[in-house]
């Protein structure tokens, strides 16, 4: 499909990282742009044996042929930023919008000490919310006001819709999840803004008549860093016995967990208008699945979960994730296999 868009279904932590790393390496998209509020969402691809934890390039930046872009609705971290393309060796294709919204040290240091923030809430001290406010206020600096930014500079809308106009394929990375959104989450137990697809198409200038396919990512259980409520939250031995405890990529807390919501995971199909699902982790609720290339070669039990899903949620579910790294997947875009 020219143009998807990648979301996350639950409270991120989902592994779209994984997802969207996949879909570069096997498709080979021309433009991969990271949507969502900035540096706050970690994204971890494994690929080659070694293991990324990205906060603001596109996961995709494992095909070596993607032009790698932030939209203009991507909060930018320059220190961060510039860690990461060394780490990744990508410069040459990163492309940063010239209106993106920039993280000054003193937004991490509001961010950090506000009581609310870091104590109710429980953010991730990386200053987006704070940035975020400044750029509400009409206040903040922007990516076009940084020296060490401007050979990166361009205008992301406008390359994306180029691309789009003459056929070429598109990767929109969101970030977080659906039950994270300003609007649509927990809230006061969410993020800076709203981080559903139409917000990710926003956030990188594409309109909505523009996208083919919009991903619903959702891991084999919930899971949640922070505060805020958890349906059928497990204690965390229980989360330990059933090998479901997670450390947050970005802050380094305990992920909580839960089973399976698909009263949550139907709403955000709903929210997202997601036209396929993809499930990760699927060797975390069956063990004997890891590693696993094939459908036919699953666990009974663990077709019969995918079905389900299917079944509820009323949506083809097309990629599996048996595994952390990017090549463990089990893909069913082209499968006509009454599975």
């Amino acid at each position: 499909m020219p143009c998807t868009v990648v979301v996350g279904g639950f409270f991120g932590d989902s592994g779209k990282g994984k997802v969207i790393s996949y879909l570069a390496l096997k498709d080979r998209p021309e433009v991969a742009a990271r949507a969502g509020v900035g540096p706050n969402a970690g994204h971890t691809v494994v690929w080659e044996g070694r293991t990324y934890k990205m906060r603001m390039l596109p996961s995709a930046f494992v095909s070596p042929e993607t032009r790698l872009l932030l939209g203009p609705g991507v909060l930018v971290d320059p220190e961060l930023t510039l860690r990461e393309i060394a780490l990744t060796g990508v410069g040459q294709r990163v492309g940063i919008d010239y209106q993106c919204a920039v993280i000054e040290p003193a937004h991490r240091a509001q961010d950090a000490g506000s009581e609310h923030l870091a104590k109710v809430i429980g953010t991730t001290g990386t200053g987006c919310g704070p940035a975020n406010v400044d750029r509400v206020m009409r206040v903040g600096r922007l990516c076009r006001d940084v020296p060490e930014l401007q050979g990166m500079l361009t205008d992301v809308p406008l390359e994306i819709n180029r691309a789009l106009d003459l056929g070429k394929n598109i990767l929109v990375e969101g970030t977080q999840g659906t039950f994270l959104s300003l609007y649509h989450g927990t809230y006061p137990f969410c993020t800076s803004k709203d981080v559903t697809a139409s917000a990710a198409c926003a956030d990188v200038g594409v309109g909505p008549r523009r996208v083919d396919e919009v991903i619903a990512v959702f891991k084999s259980y919930v899971s949640r860093v922070g505060q805020g409520p958890l349906e059928d939250e497990l204690s965390p031995d229980e989360a330990e016995r059933r090998g479901w405890a997670e450390i947050a990529t970005v802050t380094g807390r305990r992920r909580r967990a839960a089973p399976f919501n698909f009263e949550l995971a139907k709403r955000a199909v709903m929210l997202n208008s997601a036209t396929s699902l993809a499930i990760t982790k699927l060797d975390a609720i069956d063990k004997r699945c890891a590693g696993v290339r094939r459908f036919e070669d699953l666990t009974d039990e663990a077709k019969s979960f995918v079905r389900l899903v299917q079944d509820e949620l009323r949506r083809p579910v097309t990629l599996l994730g048996t595994g952390p790294s990017a090549e463990e997947m089990i893909d069913l875009r082209q499968s006509s296999a009454a599975w």
